[in-house]
């Protein structure tokens, strides 16, 4: 009796759902085939999944493989993350692949390191510049801007504390310094064309909110965005529905009310006034200042070397995101086809500043798809001397790469508001995931490094990679990239500086090792 009244509710649901189907005039798939068309949308709407899981093989998914994947996962868990049987890739026929060359022999180097130890970068940031906190940075990999209303608060406490423990910088991304960026790790506090959380009520720029924020919390740098890779050029809109009080206060707007980000700054309107922007913020601040970048028209940074080579102003730091990066929402268009890819971008405008003899003068961050080894190595190579990682990093406190970061229906309660999806994200565990990965990463770039015969992945060269280019055909990093004898290398003092400093660390942990 039981049996046949659910039977009998079931036959009335589907009847009544098929009427529906055949009533509405917005779908005509589900006019002509009733009910069952629903299975179209269904395996639709699971489309990434089942491509992950069932459909791809290891190396095809985008943006980041299964490989790639599974090395974040096992690397953040503290697990094995080597590979067995040999490698799955088509190793003389992938075009652009990057190859590094190991050296049969080298100067004495130790595999004797901390696995605890931060990694320090080559260069001082605000160094060259003499800004009164001008400090060396103690890990060559940190956080990339990645802010809280984009991210939950859950997500941007376990990146902060997860950075805290590694040793490393976490950027608060342009949604302002919010309490979650509290927990511990030091900051670069990022500054986006909306000025949230030091603007006055017009949306312009106000210098003592910006001191005020400074004052009250780690912040190390501060990071101009002038664009980034998933949206160049591109402003938004943050609907009014959005404006929580908690996101209002952090961000210095309305409760309720729609606020519009322009595409482009209005405290500056040139490369000339920005570099005057930049040296008031560093002046009143003391703190190292840079800018953000996708990479598009080059005359910009052609004319922000030419004016930084007088040496009266310039910037301490430049961050080069690739048109291939991007955590959040964006229109297809400019994910897909604006701004350079980031290999492109950077050897572009690296070898614009080192046409002038500047390389040395400032520190070169990128960011892009730059959180597995293989690309962070071309990254320094071709003359970073750190990277940034946003998207590898959420994947270390459990992104599943569901692609739903502008729907603020995240599954992982990562890139949402919702505080039920944002409740299954344990910021206590997450955090030692972030560390453990940020280690991890930092491991690798040290390994290579030694295999290639140099003490610290800054010190590779662009001669010491080789990209596929063709069947069974290969061509240096440099040749591909047009760089000249000496581009990609820092300088004597800074090298034997890094090398003396690592050579020390190495010492004092084999001593408290015995």
């Amino acid at each position: 009796m039981h049996a046949r009244k659910i039977s009998a509710a079931a036959a009335t649901a589907v009847a009544l759902l098929a009427a529906r189907d055949i009533i509405q005039k917005r779908h005509a798939l589900l006019r002509s085939f009733p009910v069952i068309g629903h299975a179209r949308y269904l395996l639709e709407t699971m489309g990434p999944e089942l491509r992950q899981y069932i459909v791809a093989s290891n190396e095809e998914e985008r943006p980041f493989n299964r490989d790639q994947r599974s090395w974040i996962y096992a690397s953040a868990k503290g697990e094995n993350n080597y590979v067995g049987f040999g490698t799955e890739v088509d190793v003389e026929h992938v075009q652009g692949h990057a190859y590094l060359k190991q050296r049969t022999f080298a100067s004495a180097l130790t595999d004797a390191q901390d696995p605890q130890a931060a990694l320090p970068s080559a260069k001082v940031l605000g160094g060259p510049r003499g800004r009164a906190k001008a400090f060396r940075p103690a890990s060559v990999v940190n956080i990339s801007a990645m802010g809280f209303g984009s991210l939950s608060g859950a997500a941007v406490t376990a990146l902060n504390k997860g950075a805290a423990l590694a040793g490393a910088m976490c950027n608060t991304g342009e949604g302002g310094l919010s309490p979650y960026h509290r927990g511990g790790g030091d900051l670069v506090l990022q500054i986006g064309t909306a000025y949230f959380g030091c603007r006055n009520e017009d949306g312009s720029f106000n210098l003592d909110k910006l001191k005020d924020v400074v004052a009250g919390a780690p912040v190390k740098a501060i990071e101009i965005k002038l664009s980034q890779g998933a949206k160049p050029g591109l402003g938004g809109m943050l609907p009014g529905s959005k404006v929580s009080e908690e996101i209002a206060g952090i961000r210095g707007i309305p409760v309720g009310e729609d606020c519009a980000s322009p595409s482009r700054h209005t405290a500056f309107g040139d490369v000339d006034s920005m570099l005057d922007f930049i040296e008031l913020l560093a002046d009143e601040t003391g703190l190292p200042v840079g800018v953000k970048s996708a990479v598009g028209e080059m005359g910009f940074w052609r004319e922000l070397a030419t004016l930084m080579a007088r040496g009266d102003r310039g910037a301490d730091f430049v961050t080069i995101d690739g048109g291939e990066g991007g955590t959040g929402a964006a229109p297809r268009m400019f994910a897909d086809s604006v701004a350079l890819p980031f290999r492109m971008g950077f050897s572009r405008v690296y070898g614009t500043f080192a046409e002038l003899g500047l390389t040395d003068d400032l520190t070169f961050i990128g960011s892009g798809k730059l959180g597995v080894p293989e690309n962070a190595a071309v990254a320094f190579a071709l003359g970073a001397d750190m990277v940034n990682v946003a998207r590898e990093a959420m994947l270390s406190i459990g992104c599943i790469q569901s692609q739903k970061c502008h729907t603020g229906k995240c599954p992982t309660g990562i890139a949402t508001q919702s505080p039920w999806l944002a409740r299954g994200l344990d910021p206590t565990s997450k955090s030692t995931r972030v560390a453990v990965y940020l280690r991890a990463l930092r491991k690798e770039l040290s390994k290579v490094s030694s295999a290639v015969g140099v003490a610290h992945p800054a010190l590779i060269t662009a001669n010491d990679i080789e990209i596929m280019n063709g069947d069974y055909e290969a061509r240096t990093l440099a040749g591909v990239y047009g760089y000249k004898d000496g581009w990609g290398e820092i300088g004597p003092y800074l090298t034997d500086e890094i090398t003396s400093l690592l050579a020390t660390e190495r010492a004092s942990f084999r001593k408290r090792a015995v």
